[in-house]
């Protein structure tokens, strides 16, 4: 039997869930129709500069360490995770001409909306990992597997790549533990103002 306290806290944290998916589903809607055209024209720049498909689909760990497949723009040679390390490196030699571009400004991010709408990731979250390395959490950081992934987190807006990864998983603990609909619609302004100066981001 509950307290009063606790159910209390049930309903909260019951209606801040709802209010959190239907942001997200309200937002990547609006953000996938604006960024259709931006994409589409992206997707035939990739085809004219390297051979291989435009998406890119690859497995990691979502919600509850369930595994699903991201999709992104492809911004690597087709097959560059059989020749080569599966974490882009500085100055990566199998990022294409228009690779570079599309991470420079995110833009290979953008079909992860998707992933937005289909449920296997939030707007705002902890990064969605490789499966192999989640497999090498401590169980401490296997808390940021108790909510959805994100097309942003605050470990994106607060360093990104030039974090070492256990303090990316600090940050990201830290958002799992104390997240709120302010911070997240604070992270979303951040991450604006993070892909324009283009920051921390391996090409």
């Amino acid at each position: 039997m509950l307290t009063d306290h606790e159910a209390e806290r049930l309903r909260g944290a019951t209606a801040s869930t709802v209010l959190k998916r239907g942001l997200d589903v309200i937002l990547a809607a609006i953000l996938l129709a604006c960024t259709l055209p931006v994409m589409l024209i992206a997707c035939v720049a990739i085809m004219l500069d390297s051979p291989g498909p435009s998406f890119y689909l690859q497995w990691r760990s979502g919600r509850a360490g369930r595994p699903f497949r991201i999709v992104k723009l492809r911004t690597m040679v087709a097959g560059a995770d059989r020749v080569g390390p599966k974490l882009t490196q500085e100055a990566d030699p199998r990022v294409t001409r228009v690779g570079r571009v599309l991470r420079r400004w995110s833009l290979d991010e953008m079909p992860q909306l998707v992933n937005v709408l289909a449920g296997q990731m939030s707007l705002v979250g902890p990064r969605p990992e490789l499966i192999s390395i989640v497999e090498t959490y401590p169980p401490r950081h296997l808390q940021v597997l108790q909510v959805r992934p994100g097309v942003t987190g605050w470990a994106q807006v607060n360093g990104r790549d030039d974090l070492p990864i256990r303090e990316k998983l600090e940050l990201d603990l830290e958002y799992v533990t104390n997240r709120t609909t302010l911070q997240d619609l604070f992270i979303l302004a951040r991450t604006v103002a993070v892909v324009l100066n283009g920051s921390g981001v391996k090409r």
